[in-house]
């Protein structure tokens, strides 16, 4: 037996429409699931998929979750399709701000020697996201 993959990663959130909404505004898909006591919304795109869990869920005794995670903790990392000059539109017609960036980085592509250029913001929870546009074989 090995791993096979990621299947999914969680984070605790505080500010629940301003998450969703912002996620969806970036071209995740939003769905919600659980009950009333312990809800929690996912986000997907493509096979990528954030469980969000809401203050009620991960202020519970009864939900298991890391213990010292709380909403702004998460530092995500995205491929995306297109140019650096299109990431950066794209992120500020969100009215977000880029905190870092364009600057050249390595991610999970190391291996096959890509290499690429990253821009750096943050979501309503103040987690950090990164957009790696891959450029070239090295």
């Amino acid at each position: 037996m090995t791993i096979a993959g990621i299947d999914h990663a969680a984070l605790p959130i505080g500010n629940v429409e301003e998450m969703l909404s912002f996620y969806a505004s970036l071209g995740f898909s939003v769905r919600s699931f659980g009950n009333d006591d312990l809800p929690v919304h996912a986000v997907m795109l493509g096979n990528v998929r954030l469980n969000f869990h809401e203050p009620k869920t991960w202020k519970s005794a009864d939900f298991p979750r890391g213990p010292n995670a709380l909403p702004g903790c998460g530092d995500f990392c995205f491929v995306w399709d297109g140019t650096v000059e299109e990431a950066v539109e794209f992120v500020c017609e969100k009215g977000v701000q880029i905190e870092f960036g364009p600057v050249e980085r390595t991610g999970a592509r190391a291996q096959s020697r890509e290499i690429g250029d990253s821009i750096y913001f943050r979501d309503p929870d103040q987690n950090l996201l990164e957009f790696i546009i891959y450029r070239r074989s090295t």
